[in-house]
């Protein structure tokens, strides 16, 4: 298949797109390098990816003629996006890059007769405080982020309810591994540990349950969207652990691997923060044959590794 990857230097984005590499698609990426967080990150990523044969090309889906790109696409997976629960940032760049620069992709994707599936990436975070629920349970935002990817990925399927658009949404729960966005737990944790410098960190976060889940698991159950595109459209999905660890117990085995422990700032209870997330993966279970199984004391470190070979004394996340 002829693929386009949006957000193709970020986290999930770039593992996804070396994934459907391996497997022998044409691969085509777009990011617009914005600088939410440490734009050199976003550019290693990129030069992985180039040594893989996928050009990343710069473009902002909010603003950018995307008729070239989208020519010829017989799939999309739509992961850019106005991440985070930052304080700093305003309504207007999540309504910006989450809302309108998904209906810009939906423009440039609606005439390709080829077009056999949009994988739209949603988040946990649509359903609020306590996303424990399957995908037919309300959704009950707490955050412009949660609110504003609920909104793209209702826009998107309700393209494909009144138009036949071959859309289906997945939301993702707690992803981690290499490449992690710096405004992320765990990489600001293995910094602080490797510099010896204080790090933020929220009052009462560290019995916050989370049902962390490695990337390469959260990129194989994507991958296998394409093997059922047919049933996927018009379908919302979760994929995650069904499990859950609290934040303390996650932060231990970073501070137990590296033999010291983090320098906590602690800091008021965030606005918008989840007390707890848990997978329900039945249906990707059922339909996609999803099943994770890496283990957090494996993933974890896996991240811990490639934080001290890649970045560490390389690249400064925390400018």
């Amino acid at each position: 298949m002829k693929i386009l990857v949006t957000g193709a230097a970020g986290f999930i984005g770039s593992h996804t797109s070396e994934k459907l590499k391996d497997l022998g698609h044409d691969v085509k990426g777009l990011d617009n390098f914005n600088n939410y967080y440490c734009v050199d990150l976003k550019k290693l990523n990129a030069l992985d990816l180039q040594k893989k044969g996928i050009q990343v090309k710069s473009l902002d889906l909010a603003t950018d003629d995307l008729r070239e790109i989208t020519d010829g696409i017989d799939a999309v997976f739509h992961f850019a996006a106005q991440p985070g629960l930052s304080s700093a940032t305003p309504l207007s760049e999540y309504i910006k890059n989450n809302i309108i620069a998904t209906e810009n992709l939906y423009q440039a994707l609606k005439d390709n007769r080829k077009l056999k599936i949009v994988v739209n990436i949603s988040t946990s975070s649509v359903y609020g405080k306590h996303a424990t629920d399957d995908e037919n349970s309300s959704p009950k935002p707490t955050s412009y982020y949660g609110v504003t990817k609920l909104a793209a990925e209702q826009l998107l399927l309700a393209y494909q309810r009144d138009k036949g658009f071959p859309a289906t949404s997945i939301r993702l729960f707690s992803v981690y591994g290499e490449r992690e966005r710096p405004d992320k737990l765990y990489p600001k944790v293995i910094d602080s540990i490797l510099n010896d410098k204080p790090f933020p960190f929220y009052q009462g976060s560290e019995s916050h349950l989370r049902s962390f889940t490695y990337v390469g698991d959260i990129v194989d159950g994507l991958i296998s969207v394409l093997d059922n595109y047919e049933r996927c459209i018009g379908e919302v999905f979760n994929l995650g652990l069904d499990t859950a660890n609290t934040v303390g117990e996650c932060l231990k085995i970073i501070e137990d691997y590296l033999g010291k422990k983090a320098i906590y700032d602690i800091k008021p209870p965030r606005s918008g923060d989840q007390i707890e997330t848990r997978a329900n993966i039945d249906k990707a279970r059922e339909i996609l044959r999803y099943n994770p199984t890496t283990k957090s004391e494996v993933g974890i470190l896996k991240e811990v590794d490639w934080f001290k070979d890649k970045i560490w004394r390389k690249i400064n996340l925390f400018q």
